[in-house]
């Protein structure tokens, strides 16, 4: 639907109202057609200029439908179209705790639970009877290891990585107001720094992808001089090598000249008429002693800021060989950002999206164990994202070893997202990830930003009573033991059983392992990414 056609329903109803108005000189019953038809001019004015609904904004009098369709779920919606659990890809349920929690509104719900709590493979957390009450919901974690001048204490619940270009720049100034304000981080994606960064004030962690935008040189490789005069920004906070993100690991970009607009240019330091290209693979290494080199290099132009890399792992002898480059090296990032294949993205081709990468959760516990196996979890954070947006998703992560969470879509919601899936288009009706300008002023910046805050502050309440309610005062205190889960009817096991920890140093001691961690140590080299033979990845 192009702009004419969005705003045709409004305009139409304009003209009636102002055809009935001459028609009463020629009869009386034109006087319901000026009611009803002013009455929907009048409302149709009203959602163009208010700035709580980005969706009446963009679509006035039409837009109401969605909100109708909302007011009969009970009775049509839920029983006829799709129930509030099915996630395509996430479900009524989770979005709408996201909308009540941004929007600061009620977020208990009456009747009891609607998950099948009998069905294979329901999750709860075990609670105490000696509960704890936790006052102060502010809860951080220290990222930076012994080589780190300057640690950054971050929220356990941050903005993962979206680019400029792929949201528009109300969106990324809703977002980092936000996180100014409610002092977490805001990770600017593989994009760049973006002005619309920098007025929100807000802590980044810049993100650098293959195509070094933001620190390149004009043929793509990386500027050592524009990566330090970036990274001594007091704003950015860590800096994060991205290897590969959970909807399409292992595949480059190209964002058409036709797409790049003076802000985008300018943000990316690219030149305008030119496509500009994200490689599959980093150009700067291509072994995983190089990659520790290469993020040596950056942690020494970096202002003794904390270096780090994320990845949805892929295979798992591969992210051994760059934990083996650790141990050679003794060059150890400060933390790793594991990317769960159920992570969104703008665009990705449905075989990649669907059927490549590992889930969050078995990626986690790999590389956690393989930490641990390797001595070095002590040294490095861990950081988790891939939908999650509710207390429970958070804490589940913690236990299963991660230090923090971020979440994308969780705060796209909160700006006003509702799941359209139309972001490859150009076309998001609400503004969130689109560069049309008609499009994006329907995303008020001053409203969404408090949603962000609230969002942020309300999901950090609900974990901090989830933590209170298991007997911790604090959720980093979680682990595997306080989840059970369903295998089948009458039959649980625990996290432990599923997700255990494994020895702290095992894979050095060489002793034997049923987890299928040893025989890939053992094939994983530190010079290059090949295996020791060829049987398996």
């Amino acid at each position: 639907m192009d702009d004419l056609q969005r705003y045709s329903v409004l305009a139409g109803c304009a003209v009636l109202a102002v055809v009935s108005l001459f028609g009463l000189i020629w009869s009386s019953w034109f006087l319901l057609g000026l009611i009803f038809f002013g009455a929907l001019t009048a409302i149709g004015y009203y959602d163009v200029t208010q700035h709580r609904h980005a969706i009446l904004r963009n679509y006035p009098v039409i837009g109401h439908m969605r909100f109708l369709f909302e007011g009969i779920r009970p009775e049509i919606r839920q029983y006829l179209i799709e129930s509030d659990q099915d996630e395509e890809p996430f479900s009524r349920d989770a979005r709408s705790i996201v909308y009540q929690r941004a929007k600061g509104v009620e977020d208990k719900r009456p009747f009891g639970t609607r998950q099948r709590v009998y069905d294979s493979g329901y999750e709860w957390i075990t609670h105490s009877v000696a509960p704890k009450h936790i006052e102060d919901h502010d809860f951080r974690v220290t990222i930076g290891g012994p080589d780190c001048k300057a640690p950054y204490e971050a929220s356990i619940y941050n903005i993962s990585a979206m680019s400029f270009g792929s949201l528009s720049a109300n969106a990324i100034s809703a977002l980092n107001k936000g996180a100014a304000k409610g002092g977490f981080a805001h990770d600017t994606g593989e994009g760049g720094i973006s002005r619309y960064h920098r007025e929100g004030g807000g802590d980044v962690i810049w993100e650098l992808g293959s195509g070094y935008f933001g620190c390149r040189t004009p043929e793509g490789r990386f500027d050592v001089e524009k990566f330090r005069s970036q990274a001594a920004d007091p704003q950015v906070k860590m800096i994060e090598l991205k290897l590969s993100q959970g909807a399409k690991p292992g595949h480059g970009g190209v964002l058409p000249a036709s797409k790049i607009s003076p802000e985008i240019a300018e943000a990316r330091g690219v030149p305008m008429g030119e496509d500009c290209v994200s490689p599959a693979a980093h150009p700067e290494f291509s072994t995983p002693i190089e990659m520790m080199q290469f993020i040596k290099t950056l942690r020494d132009n970096a202002s003794g800021k904390p270096v780090g890399f994320k990845l949805c792992i892929g295979h798992r002898r591969e992210f051994m060989c760059i934990v083996k480059a650790m141990l050679e090296t003794d060059i150890v990032p400060d933390f790793i950002v594991i990317d769960g294949k159920e992570g969104g993205t703008g665009a990705a081709p449905l075989e990649f999206a669907n059927h490549i990468g590992m889930p969050l959760v078995e990626g986690l516990t790999f590389a956690h164990n393989t930490l641990r196996g390797a001595g070095l979890r002590e040294r490095v954070k861990l950081g988790a994202s891939g939908k999650l947006v509710t207390s429970f998703n958070i804490a589940k992560m913690l236990a299963l070893g991660a230090d923090w969470a971020n979440s994308a879509r969780g705060f796209m919601f909160a700006i006003g997202c509702i799941q359209a899936q139309a972001c490859h288009t150009n076309h998001c009706p609400v503004g969130v990830a689109t560069q049309d300008k008609l499009r994006q002023r329907a995303l008020d910046v001053t409203d969404k930003t408090e949603r962000v805050y609230r969002f942020h502050k309300n999901t950090m309440k609900a974990l901090g009573e989830m933590t209170g309610a298991a007997g911790l005062t604090h959720p980093g205190q979680f682990k595997p033991h306080h989840l059970l889960m369903r295998e089948s009817d009458r039959d649980m096991v625990t996290g432990d059983e599923v997700y255990p920890y494994m020895p702290e140093g095992f894979l050095l001691r060489e002793e034997a392992d049923e987890f299928g961690y040893l025989v890939r140590w053992q094939r994983a080299r530190a010079e290059g990414f090949e295996p020791v033979d060829a049987l398996y990845p």
